[in-house]
């Protein structure tokens, strides 16, 4: 009997899938892992947080109570956010000096860098500080 050539490749692959479970399995290939004398302990979940926290909290907390931390005094004052966000988008911002600048995401005022724009606030960075300045309201 003769098998035409076409099959070599499909005879071929069946005989690996079948070949190949029967090596895996076998038992002299492997090396055993080294004991360490100590018998391993059980996982233990870690203890549920509190959630009396969170039922005390507002559903809906407005700008100035999602605020937890002050600004620092030195940080730019925010007069308002022009263009399309994520794309062409400028912060006007007041300086130190009164005086009132565009800035674009990556460009800095008074050591403070401005880090991203979102819909009413500006995000500044000045080396590990951080600063959420909102838009002024009304």
């Amino acid at each position: 009997m003769k098998i035409p050539r076409t099959w070599w490749p499909l005879l071929s692959a069946g005989a690996f899938a079948i070949l190949m479970p029967v090596a895996l399995l076998l038992p002299g290939g492997r090396s055993p892992i080294a004991a360490t004398g100590q018998p391993l302990s059980p996982l233990a979940p870690a203890a549920p947080p509190a959630l009396q926290a969170v039922y005390e909290r507002p559903l809906f907390a407005t700008p100035a109570e999602q605020a937890d931390t002050a600004l620092p005094a030195d940080a730019p004052q925010l007069v308002g956010i022009v263009g399309r966000l994520g794309e062409d988008a400028v912060a006007l911002v007041k300086g130190a000096d009164g005086a009132t600048r565009t800035l674009r995401v990556g460009e800095s005022v008074d050591g403070w860098q401005l880090a991203s724009l979102a819909i009413d606030a500006a995000f500044f960075t000045r080396g590990s500080q951080q600063a959420r300045v909102p838009l002024p309201a009304g």
